[in-house]
């Protein structure tokens, strides 16, 4: 953050210090994500919200209407989400309720985990039975098959400085059209589209609260429960993940949502979706370190790069890919 842009905010919190209370020289930072966006915490004197969090998305790069629209959607559905006490949309500035500093990841462990899965499931599901279509982004073609050409271009050419040949260039090509495929004929639902560990927060009430929502879009129905399961974070024995799965897909069922009658073919949308999102990550990270010189995400590669392999290697139509996959592990 420039220190410019620090007065700024500085001098809109000031503003509005009397009506909140703030103790402004306790601003601190509270975290960063994957974004340009960066969240500050600040202690106030009310005793409604004796800590606060400002949001600081500079306009140019992360609009805030996305997150004020989808966040009114999910607080409406009553999800945990942060209340928007303040905006200043023209500079990019929030001021929220505070969901506390304690996530899934940093509690989550073989006692707690079926609980906390089970709240975070619920919670899917909550927001799935809200679904309705025109409200969210459409999660179409175009966007499913630009995040999968980030694995070529930054995985494979930035990361590893590799060329594929032209038989492995039709090979991704038709991977890529059968995994679109897959998703697109799975029923739509709103998709959260980073449901996972670092974006859970441990709640005392009404758990999970919930953050980075801003690129919520109406799209496949195994997407939240990919991104909760198959978390590219932490990793769990494939029997829990099969069995938290069966009880996502046992619940949605009873509750009326569009699941396959047979939980076979729900578990295989639930493998080839996540395989769509494992290619995208594998970009994102590469991405993430070369572009925006973030290379912490780099040490999550080998964890994300086991599940592609696994999965493309379950179904004969993949095998190609898996081999492509294969092929990387030692560079």
């Amino acid at each position: 953050m420039t220190y410019s842009r620090l007065r700024i905010l500085e001098n809109w919190l000031k503003d509005l210090e009397p009506k909140w209370l703030l103790d402004i020289p306790t601003l601190a930072p509270a975290s960063s994500d994957a974004s340009f966006r960066r969240y500050f915490r600040i202690k106030s004197q009310n005793t409604d919200f004796p800590t606060l969090i400002v949001m600081d998305a500079p306009p140019q790069h992360e609009p805030l209407k996305s997150f004020i629209d989808v966040d009114l959607l999910l607080q409406n559905e009553g999800l945990n989400v942060p209340k928007i006490l303040e905006k200043n949309v023209a500079e990019g500035f929030l001021l929220l309720s505070d969901l506390g500093s304690e996530t899934y990841l940093t509690n989550l462990n073989s006692d707690n985990a079926n609980h906390l899965y089970k709240d975070a499931m619920l919670a899917i599901i909550r927001m799935q039975m809200a679904s309705k279509s025109n409200v969210l982004p459409e999660y179409g073609r175009e966007l499913l098959n630009r995040e999968l050409e980030l694995f070529p271009e930054w995985y494979l050419k930035r990361h590893l400085n590799l060329e594929v040949s032209d038989l492995q260039h039709s090979q991704l090509k038709s991977a890529f059209e059968l995994i679109i495929q897959n998703n697109l004929a799975q029923p739509s639902v709103y998709v959260h589209r980073d449901y996972h560990s670092r974006n859970l927060m441990i709640a005392k009430e009404n758990n999970p609260g919930i953050l980075d929502f801003q690129d919520a879009v109406y799209g496949p129905i195994t997407y939240d429960a990919v991104s909760l399961w198959r978390d590219a974070y932490i990793s769990w024995p494939e029997e829990m993940v099969i069995d938290w799965v069966i009880k996502f897909w046992e619940q949605g069922r009873k509750m009326g949502l569009p699941m396959h009658a047979d939980f076979g073919d729900f578990y295989r949308d639930f493998e080839w979706m996540g395989l769509q999102r494992h290619l995208k990550i594998l970009g994102i990270f590469s991405r993430l370190c070369y572009r925006d010189g973030k290379k912490d995400y780099l040490k999550d590669i080998p964890l994300v790069l086991k599940y592609a392999i696994a999965t493309a290697n379950r179904y004969i139509e993949l095998k190609p890919l898996a081999r492509i996959l294969e092929s990387t592990c030692n560079d």
